[in-house]
């Protein structure tokens, strides 16, 4: 990789994360690949999210030859070191993972783009064996996002609207996204977002985009030098309207919510806004184990109103989606993925709306 990248030397990462988890998406052949490594990681390592809940697979409608695939790519990992907690937001379990300055060497697109963007660590977009050969070695070559010549704003966004909540961060991401494409956009926005908004923004820009780097005065610190911007552009209530028109609509078949997967704050929402309600179509909340675990009072709040709370993976990635033809969901990284890679028609709401959508006929 470094000789490919034209990179000087290697550098020592402080975490990796590690992604081609779902057995839907390595099959055979990755598995096989993956099962015939030998060795240990030197550095925490984490695993992206799997196709399916390790633990409920069976109340997803996931069949038994799938599930045993499934778990011979977790046991694989774990033989190698790496902790299977899959999940898309490890900065959300385990804090110590990486810190400002940080090099890492991380997989999912969205935790990429947190990691440079809010947390201030520097980490390139990693594909599966890359990142494993990182934690293996403790190493990664020093190319790309590693290089604050490489961390220059490129474009310079106003946003004339006040956003709330993370479908609207998501439009917007999902706006960004298509006109930077492969830039670091510097936004300007009427108002401070919060974490779970902040994390809704970057995961749809890397989806729709890819980019894995932007700047927020007051988040993001930007390089001392550099010279300008390529483009400034304006994005007002009416870009970020026609996201949301693209919606399927009530007549949707799921709601989805969690991608990226839910933090605590978005449990304790989603539980308030459930509360004394029975729902009349398929909710999925997909958020990681150890934050379900730690909130299971909010699990079970939630889970009685019908909706399934699932861990270790996500819509996008498990073929339990497939049983479906419309979803509607709040994340803009879902509306872009759902359609392409899942071939399920996909709309963007509020939460709101979600969950009104899914508790009434």
């Amino acid at each position: 990789m470094g000789d490919i990248y034209g990179a000087e030397r290697l550098i020592p990462v402080k975490s990796v994360q590690v992604a081609g988890v779902s057995f839907r998406n390595i099959g055979e052949a990755g598995l096989e690949w993956i099962s015939d490594l030998k060795g240990h990681v030197v550095v925490p390592s984490i695993l992206n999210p799997a196709g399916m809940d390790l633990r409920r697979w069976n109340n997803m409608g996931i069949d038994e030859e799938f599930a045993s695939k499934q778990m011979k790519v977790i046991e694989a990992y774990e033989r190698l070191g790496i902790f299977a907690a899959c999940t898309c937001t490890p900065y959300q379990i385990n804090s110590c993972l990486a810190n400002r300055n940080d090099h890492l060497a991380w997989s999912e697109s969205s935790a990429v783009s947190y990691a440079n963007s809010v947390i201030g660590a520097c980490t390139n977009r990693e594909g599966g064996p890359s990142a494993l050969a990182a934690a293996l070695v403790g190493k990664t070559p020093l190319y790309g996002y590693h290089l604050d010549e490489n961390r220059k704003p490129t474009h310079e966004i106003f946003v004339d609207m006040e956003l709330n909540g993370s479908s609207d961060f998501g439009a917007l991401g999902y706006l960004i996204g298509k006109i930077v494409k492969a830039g670091n956009p510097s936004i300007h926005l009427n108002k401070m977002p919060d974490t779970d908004e902040l994390k809704a923004l970057g995961a749809a820009m890397a989806a729709s985009g890819s980019i894995a780097l932007y700047y927020i005065k007051r988040i993001t610190t930007s390089p001392s030098k550099y010279s300008g911007f390529n483009e400034t552009i304006s994005l007002d209530k009416k870009d970020i309207d026609s996201v949301f028109e693209k919606s399927v609509g009530l007549d949707a078949d799921i709601v989805a919510l969690g991608c990226p997967h839910c933090s605590h704050s978005e449990l304790a929402q989603i539980g308030k806004m459930l509360e004394g309600k029975k729902i009349c179509r398929d909710l999925w909340i997909c958020t990681a184990r150890q934050i379900a675990e730690t909130n299971s009072d909010l699990v079970e709040k939630i889970e009685r109103s019908g909706a399934k709370v699932i861990c270790d993976t996500c819509m996008v990635v498990s073929p339990a989606t497939d049983h479906y033809k419309k979803m509607i969901t709040n994340s803009g990284k879902a509306l872009v993925y759902l359609p392409t890679l899942c071939n399920v028609e996909a709309g963007l709401a509020s939460m709101e709306e979600c969950i009104r959508c899914a508790t009434e006929e």
